[in-house]
């Protein structure tokens, strides 16, 4: 039987919390190292781009274009990133293992449920606990510190669409670094770029060493993403090969319930599902 489970947020329950409850932030040295290092990797990529391979460019099409792709795309990732690492993944109350939260769910005296000793919260179906953000995620995949928050129900569409466009614009960084050295080579290295040649040749290579490795790790998880939806399983539930005790989505129902009803907004780091922007949850009990 199912049960709608409103989110219910207690005014003393700040962990996480800023800005009266409106902002996520997990308090991890190690996460924001990360994210703060993700955040110049991509602004180096800018430099290297704009700088160094679009503005000394003397075809002015290819020097628009290019561009207004990778900034547009940049933009993206950059908004993707925040909205990851800023959103509630889903996070259960904490302390709401009580006698009139457990009536409200609908359960029956002598009912089975499951409680997480750590937070002392009912702990909804297909929920894990993460000791880093120190609780409960529902639908939790795993916790990334490059966007230090766990990848979880409310946020997930976000993390899908950081890997997707960073994996973008990483080959498409790796487009024009590698036709910047051709056009150098045909040409005068001093007339391709407003740089030194060895420091135009440094700035290049670590920009297209910086590429590689972003594009293989985004590809790689945005193929386990989009196969986690794909198969209505977690990345936890996956790993722990659990016996699905929940009622499988089908393929599109599950896209769905990440992403919203089909529209351009599934591309959109600012629009949520309806479901997540109202904070209706459901879950099997």
């Amino acid at each position: 039987m199912e049960y709608e489970y409103m989110l219910m947020r207690n005014e003393k329950e700040t962990q996480n919390r800023y800005f009266g409850g409106r902002v996520w932030c997990v308090q991890d040295i190690c996460g924001i190292i990360c994210a703060v290092l993700t955040w110049s990797l991509i602004l180096y990529a800018e430099f290297v781009v704009t700088m160094v391979i679009l503005v000394p460019n003397p075809y002015k099409a290819y020097r628009y274009i290019n561009f207004i792709i990778f900034n547009t795309a940049s933009f993206l990732a950059f908004a993707s990133h925040l909205r990851t690492m800023l959103s509630d993944p889903g996070a259960v109350p904490k302390g709401n293992a009580t006698k009139e939260m457990i009536q409200l769910l609908g359960y029956q005296e002598g009912q089975v449920f499951f409680k997480c000793p750590k937070c002392c919260s009912i702990k909804p179906e297909r929920a894990h606990h993460c000791s880093v953000c120190q609780r409960c995620i529902r639908k939790m995949d795993h916790h990334c510190p490059w966007i230090n928050n766990c990848v979880g129900e409310n946020n997930q569409k976000f993390f899908v669409l950081f890997t997707f466009y960073i994996a973008f614009i990483s080959i498409h960084s790796i487009f024009l670094a590698v036709n910047q050295f051709c056009l150098c080579i045909k040409n005068e290295w001093r007339e391709c770029s407003n740089y030194s040649p060895p420091a135009t040749v440094i700035l290049l290579l670590f920009l297209i060493l910086e590429a590689l490795l972003f594009a293989v790790f985004t590809m790689i998880m945005l193929g386990t993403q989009l196969n986690a939806i794909w198969t209505d399983e977690t990345g936890i539930e996956q790993l722990k090969k659990e016996e699905a005790r929940w009622v499988k989505k089908s393929r599109w129902k599950s896209f769905q319930a990440v992403f919203g009803n089909f529209s351009l907004s599934w591309f959109s780091p600012f629009t949520q599902p309806l479901r997540a922007k109202h904070g209706n949850y459901l879950y099997s009990v």
